[in-house]
């Protein structure tokens, strides 16, 4: 390991330890704006330790209130998307075990749905249109897991069904990352075999990277349909980004030959 990354990764760790204090011993007694400003400021100073820059994309006013949908790139997605527009998080239950990051999400307020828990899906579900109904913005990313950039994977629907119930309206997100040359930057890419850490790695010694979110025309969900919503909102991430559309999960090219 040479210097420069040693340096990195020590600040990194830093940061993630003020962190773990933040949601400890602040985030329980803090209101909603506090909590907000301090996700914000906490997230952009994490992409920054990581040398990833965010710019937002020219695209529609991001909604105070709105279900967001989001392609799914990689772990930075997260706080890429915070540090421009906080949200409460629905994510899969293995970002719980990401190390430092997982528990961090969880005190941040992010909801973690385990696969196959129906019951615990019911759940979350009422809790989605009940934090829907009190005017926070709330996000997921539909594909259900990360793809390759330049693929959108197909969209699950069950959790646009909140938008509905709640009727408020559905904002697409779409998220790049790219080098200096404004092409892919591939030590983002995290799929296959890739693991957290082998990702945390590639990103801290890897070039700089550049994030860029579009927040695109949002979705009214009144007199919708979940399908409709997900493969509108699909469409438009797609278009945005001048990505393929893969069928099926399996239908994106490998990230390695």
């Amino acid at each position: 390991m040479n210097i420069q990354l040693a340096w990195r990764l020590a600040r990194a760790s830093l940061h993630l330890a003020a962190g773990l204090a933040t949601c400890a011993f602040v985030f329980p007694w803090a209101g909603q704006r506090l909590r907000e400003r301090l996700t914000r400021r906490w997230s952009l100073q994490l992409l920054a330790l990581c040398r990833v820059s965010v710019e937002q994309g020219h695209g529609a006013p991001a909604l105070a209130h709105a279900l967001i949908v989001a392609n799914h790139v990689s772990w930075l997605d997260i706080f890429v998307i915070n540090s421009l527009h906080p949200c409460r998080f629905v994510a899969k239950a293995e970002i719980r075990g990401w190390p430092l990051l997982g528990w961090l999400a969880g005190r941040a307020g992010t909801v973690f749905i385990a696969r196959g828990d129906r019951r615990g899906l019911r759940d979350i579900f009422k809790g989605l249109v009940g934090m829907l109904r009190q005017g926070q913005r709330v996000a997921f990313f539909p594909e259900g897991t990360t793809s390759r950039q330049g693929v959108i994977l197909p969209f699950h629907a069950n959790l646009l069904e909140a938008a509905i119930d709640a009727s408020v309206a559905v904002q697409p997100y779409a998220l790049e990352y790219v080098d200096e040359r404004g092409t892919h930057h591939t030590s983002v890419d995290y799929v296959g075999e890739t693991t957290f850490v082998n990702s945390f790695f590639s990103i801290l010694s890897g070039p700089p990277v550049r994030a860029r979110l579009t927040c695109l025309a949002p979705l009214s969900s009144v007199g919708e349909h979940r399908r409709d919503l997900a493969q509108a909102a699909r469409t438009a991430i797609s278009r945005s980004l001048g990505a393929r559309m893969a069928e099926a999960a399996s239908d994106a090219p490998p990230l390695r030959a």
